[in-house]
C-alpha cells in the first residue's frame, strides 16, 4: 500500500457521525504546518483563503497552475491527509482530480454551482462529473474522498432541506462519499439531513452555527471552518501591524 493510499483509508475512516472530522481550513503550506501541530487530523484548504492569500477573489479567479502547486507544497508540508478545495473543477474536472491526486491529495471539495454567478447546476449535470471524477480518481487506484458540496442553503427557496437531500441521495448514488452545506446552520434542519443522508454530513462555521457539542449530538461527521481562519490571521496581522507603527 502506498502512502497516499494509506492516507486516504485513514482520511476515509475519519467521517463518524458523531464524532466529527474538525477542519481548520489552511491557504499555505505556513498555514498547514501550524495547523498541523496543533494536533489536527486532516488538513483541508479553503479555496477563498488561498486566492485571497494570493492576491486574488474567489470563484476559480486563482491561475490553475498556482493552485495545484500550492497544494503540491502543502503536501509537501506536513505528513497529515490533504483534501483539496477544487471549487466547481476548473472546467475539465477529471483531469483537474487527477492533478490533485498526483501532488498528494486525498480528497477534495467539488461544488454544484457556477463559479461566475452562484447558480445551481441541474442535479442531473452535477451527478455526470461526479461520475466522471470518481472514474478519474478510481484511475489512480487512491480511494479519494469526493465532498459533494452543495450550495442550496446559499439560495432562496422554501424546502433548501429537502432539496439538498435529494441532490445527497444522487450525489451518493453518482460516486460521491460525503455532502457539504455550507450556509446550513438550524440544527433541525441539519438533523433532518443527517437522518435522511446517504452520505457522511459536512456543516461550514457560520455566525449562527451550533457548538461542536450540539452537531456532534446530531450525527454530524465533519465541520470545516472555511475561510474563518484566514480572515482571523489576517485581523490578528493588520491589529499588530497597527500597533507597530502607532
Amino acid at each position: 500500500m502506498s502512502d497516499q493510499e494509506r492516507k486516504a483509508k485513514a482520511f476515509q475512516a475519519l467521517h463518524v457521525g458523531g464524532t466529527p472530522l474538525v477542519l481548520f481550513n489552511v491557504w499555505d503550506a505556513g498555514s498547514a504546518k501550524a495547523v498541523a501541530v496543533s494536533g489536527a487530523k486532516a488538513i483541508a484548504t479553503s479555496s477563498w483563503s488561498v486566492a485571497a492569500a494570493h492576491g486574488f477573489v474567489d470563484g476559480e479567479r486563482i491561475p490553475f497552475e498556482l493552485a495545484v502547486d500550492n497544494l503540491r507544497r502543502i503536501v509537501c508540508a506536513t505528513d497529515l491527509p490533504v483534501t483539496v478545495d477544487l471549487e466547481g473543477g476548473y472546467g475539465n474536472f477529471a483531469e483537474t482530480i487527477g492533478l490533485a491526486i498526483e501532488v498528494g491529495a486525498v480528497g477534495c471539495n467539488l461544488e454544484d454551482s457556477f463559479p461566475a454567478n452562484g447558480s445551481l447546476r441541474e442535479i442531473a449535470e452535477q451527478c455526470t462529473r461526479i461520475r466522471e471524477a470518481r472514474q478519474s480518481a478510481d484511475a489512480a487506484h487512491v480511494p479519494f474522498f469526493i465532498n459533494a458540496r452543495t450550495d442550496v442553503f446559499l439560495q432562496p427557496g422554501e424546502d433548501r432541506v429537502g432539496e439538498t437531500i435529494a441532490r445527497s441521495r444522487a450525489y451518493a448514488a453518482a460516486g460521491a462519499d460525503g455532502i457539504f452545506a455550507p450556509g446550513l446552520e438550524d440544527i433541525e434542519l441539519i438533523s433532518r439531513l443527517v437522518e435522511a443522508s446517504p452520505l457522511p454530513v459536512n456543516i461550514m462555521v457560520g455566525d449562527r452555527t451550533p457548538s461542536l457539542e450540539a452537531l456532534a449530538a446530531r450525527g454530524v461527521a465533519r465541520v470545516s471552518h472555511g475561510p474563518r481562519p484566514y480572515l482571523l490571521a489576517m485581523q490578528a496581522l493588520q491589529l499588530a501591524a497597527r500597533a507597530a507603527t502607532a
